[in-house]
C-alpha cells in the first residue's frame, strides 16, 4: 500500500512539474541602419573598430531594462544573441563602411600595414532601455588617423523614442541611436588630418 501511495505521489509531482515549462527565450541582435548613405570621402579609408567597452550593468546575455530610478530588470527570456560589446562594434563598423564608402572597415585588424589604418575606440558610458518609452546611448569615442596624426575625441549622446511595447521596437531604437553615433564618427574621420 505504501508503494502504491508513493507511486501515485511521484506521478502527481511529475505531472505537475511537466506542466510548468518556462517560456522559450527570444534572442535579439542589433542591425546596421539600412538608410545610411555615403559621405563621399575623397580618400580611401581602412579602419578597425575596437576595442568596445560597455557598462557592466548591461554586459550580460540578458537584455537589461530600466524600470525606475536606480532600478533595472534583467530579462531572463529576452537575450542578446552575441555579446553586446561585439554586436555594437559590428554594427558601428557596418555603418561606417557605408558612411565612408569603404568595404575595408572591420572589427578585426587583418591588415599588413598598421600605419595605414584608422583606429576607432568606443567606450559606451550608457546603454539604457526603457520599454515603450525611449533608449539612451552615450558613447565616448576616439578616432586615431594613420601614422602619427593627433587623435580626435568626441562624445555622442543619443535619445531615441520607443513608441510600442516589446523588445523588437526597443532594439530598433538602439539601431537608430547607433546610426547617429556612427554618423558622428564618420564626420570625425572625414575632417581629421592625415599625417
Amino acid at each position: 500500500m505504501k508503494s502504491a501511495t508513493a507511486c501515485f505521489v511521484m506521478t502527481l509531482v511529475g505531472a505537475t512539474l511537466g506542466g510548468c515549462k518556462s517560456p522559450p527565450a527570444s534572442f535579439y541582435t542589433l542591425d546596421p541602419a539600412p538608410s545610411l548613405t555615403s559621405a563621399g570621402m575623397a580618400r580611401p579609408v581602412v579602419a578597425v573598430v575596437g576595442p568596445v567597452t560597455i557598462p557592466e550593468t548591461v554586459n550580460r546575455p540578458q537584455i537589461v531594462t530600466r524600470v525606475g530610478d536606480g532600478e533595472v530588470a534583467i530579462n531572463e527570456f529576452a537575450r542578446w544573441a552575441q555579446p553586446l560589446s561585439s554586436d555594437i562594434g559590428r554594427v558601428i563598423a557596418a555603418n561606417l563602411a557605408v558612411l565612408l564608402d569603404s568595404p575595408q572597415i572591420s572589427v578585426y585588424d587583418a591588415t599588413h600595414d598598421p600605419l595605414g589604418v584608422w583606429h576607432v575606440r568606443i567606450d559606451v558610458m550608457r546603454f539604457e532601455s526603457v520599454p515603450g518609452r525611449d533608449v539612451t546611448v552615450d558613447v565616448q569615442w576616439v578616432v586615431r588617423a594613420p601614422g602619427k596624426g593627433r587623435a580626435v575625441t568626441g562624445r555622442s549622446v543619443v535619445h531615441e523614442p520607443v513608441a510600442e511595447p516589446g523588445f523588437a521596437p526597443l532594439i530598433a531604437a538602439h539601431d537608430r541611436a547607433l546610426a547617429a553615433v556612427s554618423r558622428d564618427i564618420a564626420a570625425a574621420v572625414d575632417s581629421a588630418p592625415v599625417q
